[in-house]
C-alpha cells in the first residue's frame, strides 16, 4: 500500500515539475537556436579552422561490428535469484541481455537493454553502499548488510545510476571480473561522450541552453549528468530537483527494514525517471520541429543582413568589455592566474602518460604484425594479423592500460575553489581522445600498407611494413601533441570560466539589460546580451591560458610540439587514399571463416568468453558458469580451432551407415532448464541406437523389434549381433564366441535404441559435470566414478570364453550387408572394431 500510494502521490508532482522545467528550457532553447544558426552561417561565410591533421580519420569504424558477448550471472529483483544471462554489446554500446545465446542467435527480443549513459561501473560493495546511502535520508548500511544480494562469489559487477534502476552481475574469478569491468566502463565512456559535433546548429544550441538554464538556477561549473542523448539529458535536468522533492515527500513514509525501504525507493525512482524520460523525449522532439520549421526564414534573413549583424554585435561587445574589463582583470590576476599552472600540471601529467601508453600499445601491435608476417610468410598471414589490429582502438581490454593512466587525475583542492563537481568529465573526455587517435593511427597504417603491398613479398614485405610503421608513428606524435594542447585549453576554460561568471554576473546583472536597447529589433534574435557577456569574459582569460599551454609545450617531459612546428602538407598524397575500409579477410584470406557467417552475424571486436578446456553451456542455461581465466584475444574462428575437441569417430560412422529398423525421434526444442530433469537432459543427452537382436535371445521381443523392459529394470549393457561377412573365417569364429558369451548372461537385458543427438544414453551420475559436455550433442557416459561391481559381471562373462579374440579382427555392421569391395571392407574393419571396443569399455 505504501509503495502504491507513493507512486500515485509522485504522479502529480512529476507532471507539474516536468512541464515547468521544459517550458523554461524551451524559451532558452528557441533563443539559443537562432544564435547557433548565426554562428554556423558566419563560420561558413568567413571560413577558418584548425590545422589539418596528419592522420586519416575513419567515418564509421564500427560498421557491421559488435563489441562483446558472453555469459554473466545477473540478479533478478523480481524473484531475488541469480540467473545466467547471455550479454551482447552492439556497436551502439547498449548492453542487451538474453535468456540464453540461442535466443540471441534466433533474433528474439532481449530480456532488457541497458543504456549506460549516466551509469557508474563498480566492483566494490562498500563503494556501492556509500552511493546507496545518499539516496535516502537517515539511512546507513554496512557492507555486511548487502541489500537484496546474497551472492556465491565476491567478484561483483554493479551498474549504479542516481535515478534509474541498478543492475547486478557476478563472475567466478578476479581476471574475469577485471575484463568484464573494462567492457562495462567502455560502454559508460562511449555513451557519456556528449553529443555529435557534426551538427553545427542543434548541438551548440542544446548545450548552451542547458548551461544557461543551470546557471540561471545558480549551478555553475561542470555537470556529471550531461551525458546521453538530448532527451536523456533533459530527464536528468528534471530529476536534478524533482528527485530531492520526491525524497522529502516519500522517504519518511516508506516502511520496513532498511533493505526493503531502499528497494522500494529505487523502484519508485526508476519508475519516475522512465516516465520523465518519455515525457521529455516527446516535448524535445516537438521543440526541435518547431525551430527547424523557422530555419529557412532565419537563414535567409541572416545571409541578407550578415554584415550589419556582425557590426552591431562588435559595437555592443566593445561597450560590455569596457564595463567589465577592470573588475575582470583584477579577479583574473588575484584569484585565477596563480592556479593556472597547477591546474595545467594536474591535467598534463596523467594525459601525457595515457597518450604515451597509446603509442606503446600501437608500436607493440605493429611490431607483432611485422614479426608474424616475416615468420609465417606471405600476404595471407599479413591479412590475418591486420584483421586483428584493425579494431585495436575499440578493444576495451587492450586499451585498458591506456585508460588507467588518465584515471589517476586528481584535482584535490581545486574542485572546491573552482566548483568542479568531479574530474570524471575530463577523464572520460581524454580517454575518448585516446581512442580516436589510436583508431586514426591504425586506419592510416592500414591505408599506407595496403597502398604499398602491390608486388611485394618476403623480406621486401617486411621492409614495407617497417616504413609504414615509422611514418605512422611520426604522424601520431604530431597529432597527439595537437590534440592534447587543445584538450588542455578546453579543460582550463571549463574550470576557470564558470568560476569567473559566478563572481562577475551578480555584479553586472542589473546593468546588462540596458544594452538590449542598442540592438535593432530585426537583429535581436541573433544578438543576445547574455551570450556577449560570456564571450567578453572568455576573451579576457584566453590569452593567459594560451600562454600557459605554450610554455608547457617547451618542457620536454610532456612530449609536446611547440606551436612554431607546423607540419602542413607533409604528405599531400595521404588524403587522396580511398575512404572505404579495407577488408583484409576477403582480400588476403585472413578470415574466411567469418566472411561466410552471413549478414546477420556481425564480427566481434573482442572474442566471446569461452572457459578454458570446456565447451559453452548448452542454450545458456542457468547452470553455474565455471571460472574464466582469460578472454581470448584471437578471432572467433581461431579461438574455435585452439579449443581441442575429442574426435567422435563412432558417431560419424553411425551417421554414414544405413540403419535397419530404425526410428529416430526429432530433437526436442530446449525448454527452460529450471527443473532437475531438464538440466539433466541438457547436460547428458540420451542416445538410442536400434540394433538387430540375436535369434537365440530368450527375452521377449516386441513386434517393432524392441526388447520389452519391465518397470524398475535398468540398462546394464548393449549387445549387438553382426552378420557374417562371406569369406572371412576369422571374423565368423570371433562372432560365434561372442554369441556364446551373450547367451551365458542370464542377468542382463537387451535393449534397442534409436539414434538421437539431444537425449541421453543413461541417466547422469552424481559426479556429472558440465565439463563433459560436447558441442556435437553426442556425449559418452563417463565411468570414472562408477563402482567396481557394476562392470564386474561383464568382465567375468568375457573371461568365460574359451579363447581371447583380438578386437581388430572383429567386424560389426549396422543394418543390411553392403555390396562393397573387399578392400573397402578391410578399411572399415579397423574403425568398427575400435568403435565396438569403445562401447564395451563404456559398459
Amino acid at each position: 500500500w505504501t509503495l502504491g500510494w507513493s507512486v500515485h502521490s509522485s504522479e502529480n508532482t512529476r507532471n507539474s515539475h516536468t512541464r515547468q522545467v521544459m517550458a523554461e528550457f524551451g524559451k532558452v532553447y528557441e533563443q539559443q537556436y537562432a544564435v547557433a544558426l548565426f554562428n554556423s552561417v558566419r563560420f561558413e561565410i568567413e571560413g577558418g579552422g584548425s590545422a589539418q591533421s596528419q592522420l586519416l580519420h575513419r567515418k564509421d569504424p564500427l560498421q557491421d561490428k559488435s563489441i562483446f558477448s558472453g555469459d554473466l550471472f545477473q540478479y533478478l529483483e523480481e524473484n531475488k535469484k541469480w540467473r545466467n544471462r547471455f550479454i551482447y554489446v552492439a556497436d551502439s554500446y547498449n548492453i542487451s541481455y538474453y535468456e540464453n545465446k540461442l535466443a540471441h542467435d534466433r533474433g528474439l527480443h532481449p530480456k532488457g537493454v541497458i543504456n549506460c549513459a549516466g551509469y557508474k561501473a563498480l566492483t566494490s560493495m562498500d563503494e556501492y553502499l556509500e552511493l546507496l546511502n545518499s539516496c535516502l535520508p537517515d539511512t546507513k548500511a554496512k557492507a555486511g548488510n548487502s541489500p537484496f544480494l546474497k551472492c556465491a562469489s565476491s567478484y561483483l559487477l554493479i551498474l549504479w545510476h542516481p535515478y534509474a534502476r541498478h543492475h547486478y552481475f557476478y563472475v567466478r574469478t578476479e581476471k574475469e571480473q577485471k575484463k568484464w569491468l573494462a567492457v562495462f566502463q567502455d560502454c559508460v565512456r562511449h555513451t557519456n561522450n556528449g553529443l555529435s559535433e557534426e551538427n553545427k546548429v542543434l548541438t551548440p544550441a542544446f548545450t548552451d541552453s542547458v548551461r544557461l538554464y543551470r546557471q540561471a538556477k545558480g549551478h555553475y561549473g561542470t555537470w556529471d549528468m550531461m551525458c546521453g542523448d538530448p532527451p536523456r539529458i533533459l530527464a536528468n535536468l528534471v530529476m536534478e530537483t524533482l528527485h530531492q522533492e520526491l525524497r522529502a515527500l516519500i522517504g519518511p513514509r516508506l516502511k520496513g527494514k532498511l533493505q526493503q525501504r531502499q528497494r522500494d525507493w529505487m523502484l519508485i525512482s526508476d519508475a519516475v525517471y522512465r516516465q520523465v524520460l518519455a515525457q521529455t523525449r516527446v516535448q524535445y522532439e516537438g521543440l526541435v520541429q518547431t525551430c527547424e520549421a523557422k530555419r529557412p526564414r532565419l537563414d535567409a534573413s541572416l545571409r541578407t543582413d550578415m554584415d550589419q549583424i556582425i557590426t552591431s554585435k562588435e559595437h555592443i561587445s566593445g561597450r560590455i568589455r569596457a564595463l567589465v574589463h577592470l573588475r575582470a582583470e583584477q579577479l583574473l590576476r588575484s584569484n585565477v592566474q596563480p592556479y593556472i599552472t597547477s591546474i595545467l600540471e594536474a591535467l598534463m601529467e596523467p594525459a601525457s602518460r595515457g597518450f604515451s601508453e597509446v603509442r606503446e600499445v600501437l608500436f607493440r601491435e605493429m611490431v607483432e604484425v611485422s614479426k608474424n608476417t616475416l615468420n609465417d610468410g606471405g600476404k595471407e598471414a599479413l591479412g590475418k594479423h591486420m584483421e586483428k589490429i584493425s579494431m585495436l582502438a575499440f578493444h576495451p581490454v587492450k586499451m585498458q592500460s591506456c585508460y588507467e593512466k588518465m584515471e589517476q587525475l586528481s584535482l584535490e583542492g581545486l574542485q572546491q575553489r573552482f566548483e568542479v563537481s568531479s574530474p570524471s568529465v575530463f577523464i572520460q573526455r581524454a580517454q575518448i581522445l585516446m581512442r580516436e587517435q589510436m583508431d586514426n593511427a591504425v586506419y592510416t597504417f592500414e591505408q599506407l600498407l595496403h597502398q604499398s603491398l602491390e608486388g611485394q613479398s618476403g623480406e621486401q614485405l617486411y621492409k614495407v611494413i617497417q616504413r609504414c610503421q615509422d611514418r605512422v608513428l611520426k604522424k601520431y606524435d604530431y597529432d597527439s601533441s595537437t590534440v592534447r594542447k587543445k584538450f588542455f585549453r578546453e579543460a582550463l576554460l571549463q574550470v576557470i570560466i564558470p568560476y569567473m561568471l559566478k563572481q562577475l554576473y551578480p555584479v553586472y546583472s542589473t546593468e546588462l539589460p540596458k544594452f538590449k536597447e542598442l540592438i535593432f529589433e530585426d537583429f535581436s534574435r541573433f544578438i543576445l546580451v547574455e551570450n556577449m557577456f560570456e564571450e567578453v569574459v572568455l576573451q579576457s582569460v584566453t590569452k593567459d591560458i594560451m600562454m600557459a599551454v605554450k610554455e608547457a609545450a617547451v618542457q620536454r617531459k610532456h612530449n609536446l610540439y611547440r606551436d612554431s612546428i607546423v607540419l602542413t602538407n607533409s604528405d599531400p598524397n595521404l588524403h587522396l587514399l580511398g575512404e572505404n575500409p579495407i577488408d583484409w579477410a576477403q582480400q588476403y584470406g585472413g578470415g574466411e571463416e567469418q566472411a561466410g557467417l552471413g549478414n546477420r552475424k556481425r564480427r566481434q571486436v573482442v572474442s566471446m568468453i569461452v572457459p578454458e578446456g570446456m565447451a559453452p553451456l548448452p542454450y545458456g542455461s542457468c547452470l553455474e558458469v565455471p571460472g574464466v581465466e582469460e578472454i581470448p584475444e584471437e578471432n572467433e574462428a581461431q579461438m574455435s580451432e585452439e579449443v581441442p575437441e575429442k574426435p567422435l569417430r563412432t558417431l560419424e560412422y553411425l551417421h554414414q551407415q544405413p540403419l535397419s529398423a530404425t526410428k529416430s525421434t526429432a530433437p526436442k526444442e530446449p525448454g527452460s532448464p529450471d527443473s532437475v530433469d531438464g538440466i539433466r537432459e541438457l547436460i547428458n543427452p540420451v542416445l538410442e541406437i536400434v540394433l538387430p537382436l540375436s535369434e537365440e535371445a530368450d527375452d521377449p521381443v516386441l513386434t517393432n523389434g524392441m526388447v520389452h523392459l519391465e518397470e524398475g529394470q535398468e540398462i546394464k549393457a548393449i549387445t549387438t549381433v553382426t552378420e557374417v561377412l562371406p569369406g572371412d573365417t576369422a571374423v565368423e569364429r570371433a562372432i560365434q564366441e561372442l554369441d556364446i558369451a551373450v547367451e551365458e548372461d542370464d542377468g542382463e537385458r537387451l535393449v534397442e535404441c534409436t539414434v538421437d543427438s539431444d537425449v541421453e544414453l543413461v541417466p547422469p551420475s552424481a559426479y556429472s559435470s558440465p565439463r563433459h559436455h560436447d558441442d556435437s550433442g553426442f556425449q559418452s557416459p563417463t565411468n570414472e566414478h562408477r563402482e567396481e561391481e557394476e562392470t564386474q559381471p561383464l568382465k567375468e562373462e568375457l573371461r568365460a570364453g574359451e579363447e581371447t579374440v583380438d578386437p581388430e579382427q572383429v567386424m560389426v555392421t549396422l543394418g543390411q550387408e553392403d555390396n562393397e569391395s573387399n578392400d573397402e571392407m578391410g578399411e572399415t574393419k579397423e574403425d568398427i572394431a575400435e568403435d565396438d571396443s569403445d562401447v564395451v569399455s563404456e559398459i
